[in-house]
């Protein structure tokens, strides 16, 4: 089963056999390669002629051979309690450089694909490099709201990342989005204002913490920003809140994480599996460590961070902090571990404390993203965390003390690698991502805190899918209270791919149990996409995918 749909966007390879392309006149329409008849799913360019044609398409389905893609499905003995809700998150490049929703007809087919295999909604990034790049206090939301009407007609949900970060450098970045102009023209004046390293490398993915609280960004300080920022998204869409807008992520870091960008993949500085570097020496770190230092009578201590933590690509072992009985389990390791993990704390605290007081009465939930850091796990130092600012080690846990911080206020922890297997890991990496999720998930349920999911790298196989129900189960640990897939792309598209997401989705609603999809289904159950007269034909349609 191949789904194929229609639009009069072409925006892949021409020659890519499974999907359609189009000519400037086809409207979208949602069909299936084996069908000889289509149901007109039109997506014009207009969002009342879609939501009238959805409407009336919708009460012509004939009689005839049933394929799997579930209509708006209806879970007649579903607990749901146990149902984990679907998400999937949109391209990094939904909205454009000018403002607008991108490719917006193959959206609107994309969304009813997805509400028809019975997803909860989607995620996307609201890039502050987009939104107030024309000046401080300049925004423009207008692509978002493009986005959210959108949502809103076809019944789907929206989570929403405030992306404090650049896109661009990292696992799965397809484009370049930096910080707004205005901010690296700060930066440029003073280059202090991002993350460094001992080698003197400057990361402009996100600001660095350490000024969290200084007037550097023309009068105002980065948490003043970032609270104006989400003030202003909550003007805007005050009517959506709690009803389409669902959740709010609240970006803490490199690739909207609550971490340090030890592990920075662009130009080659890092490469898996690497211990990463600490990133602790803008002049704002470095005073922060010495007034630490100084506070309890070991000036020496705060005048540079570890000398003996490798560099980027090294292994644990290979280190004088981090191998097995290295300086990371000493007085000064604790002493530095405990400030640079504390750091990051004060900086989630401090902003979660900013999104409660502006979303409190506004009906939906906040959620803060932690990276799954799973390799060298198995190591006593746990390098990798370290460097990125989870004191987690073989006599610390550093992910109670986050799971804490985020209950306090409310928060949902979401984490990563859900769908990633300790046997699919190389062995010299020393990983182990089920054992990280089980410590996760164990954190949260003694913080008291909610557990959300996201897979960490694009798969599609009934292996990752599987893994996911499984970490879903509330056996050990929290259960999830909802996972998001990642990512919407043309290859979710595919026959195969497709009907395992619809699998995946149905054992989702059903707590986690395991159901497959027979090759046909002749009872007219709530599975259903058949064969249904397509109202008008244009020679022009040419085969196109989705995103």
């Amino acid at each position: 089963m191949a789904l194929t749909l229609r639009s009069s966007i072409s925006f892949i390879n021409k020659k890519e056999p499974n999907f359609l392309k189009t000519s400037d006149d086809a409207s979208t329409t949602v069909s299936f390669a084996k069908n000889k008849s289509l149901f007109p799913l039109r997506a014009k360019s207009s969002l009342q002629e879609a939501q009238k044609s959805f409407n009336l398409e919708a009460k012509r389905i004939e009689k005839g051979e049933i394929v799997h893609v579930p209509s708006v499905v209806h879970h007649k003995h579903n607990d749901d309690s146990k149902k984990v809700p679907v998400f999937v998150m949109l391209p990094l490049d939904t909205v454009t450089f000018g403002g607008h929703l991108n490719k917006a007809r193959a959206m609107n087919a994309s969304l009813m694909a997805l509400k028809s295999a019975g997803v909860e909604g989607v995620m996307v990034d609201a890039w502050w490099g987009l939104v107030e790049k024309d000046g401080p206090l300049k925004y423009n939301w207008n692509g978002y709201v493009e986005l959210v009407k959108m949502l809103q007609m076809h019944g789907l949900k929206l989570q929403v990342v405030m992306s404090f970060h650049q896109c661009g450098g990292n696992v799965g970045d397809s484009c370049s989005i930096p910080l707004p102009p205005w901010v690296m023209e700060e930066i440029s004046k003073n280059p202090d204002l991002v993350y460094t390293d001992k080698s003197g490398r400057r990361n402009p993915e996100y600001i660095s913490l350490g000024c969290d609280s200084m007037p550097v960004l023309k009068g105002r300080t980065p948490l003043q920003v970032y609270a104006d920022y989400m003030r202003s998204f909550r003007d805007r869409f005050k009517d959506y809140l709690g009803s389409v807008i669902v959740e709010i992520q609240v970006g803490m870091g490199p690739c909207g994480e609550l971490r340090y960008p030890s592990y920075p993949e662009s130009n080659g500085t890092w490469k898996f599996p690497g211990i990463g570097e600490f990133q602790c020496y803008d002049k704002y770190m470095v005073a922060s460590l010495a007034s630490a230092a100084e506070a309890i009578g070991k000036k020496e201590w705060g005048r540079s961070g570890p000398h003996d933590s490798g560099q980027y690509n090294q292994f644990p072992e290979d280190t004088g902090f981090f191998k097995r009985e290295g300086t990371w389990n000493s007085e000064y390791g604790q002493f530095f571990l405990k400030w640079y993990s504390n750091k990051l704390l004060v900086h989630g605290e401090s902003l979660l404390a900013s999104s409660k007081g502006i979303f409190h009465t506004s009906g939906v939930k906040l959620s803060g993203k932690v990276a799954g850091i799973h390799w060298h796990y198995r190591a006593r130092s746990h390098a990798a965390e370290l460097t990125a600012g989870y004191y987690n080690t073989l006599h610390n846990d550093g992910y109670l003390q986050i799971a804490k911080m985020l209950a306090r206020h409310g928060v949902v922890l979401n984490f990563t690698c859900m769908e990633m297997k300790d046997r699919e890991q190389p062995d010299h990496a020393n990983c182990s991502p089920e054992g990280l999720v089980q410590q996760v998930k164990m954190a949260t349920r003694l913080a008291g805190a909610e557990l959300a999911g996201e897979n960490a790298l694009e798969r599609y196989d009934a292996d990752a899918y599987a893994q996911v129900l499984l970490t879903s189960q509330s056996d050990s640990g929290n259960g999830l209270a909802a996972f998001t897939f990642l990512r919407l792309n043309k290859k979710l598209f595919d026959g195969d791919n497709w009907r395992q997401l619809v699998e995946f989705v149905r054992s989702m609603s059903e707590g986690g149990r395991r159901r497959r999809l027979s090759d046909s289904d002749s009872q007219a159950s709530d599975l259903y996409v058949g064969h249904i007269k397509e109202i008008q034909k244009t020679e022009q349609e040419q085969d196109i995918a989705l995103v």
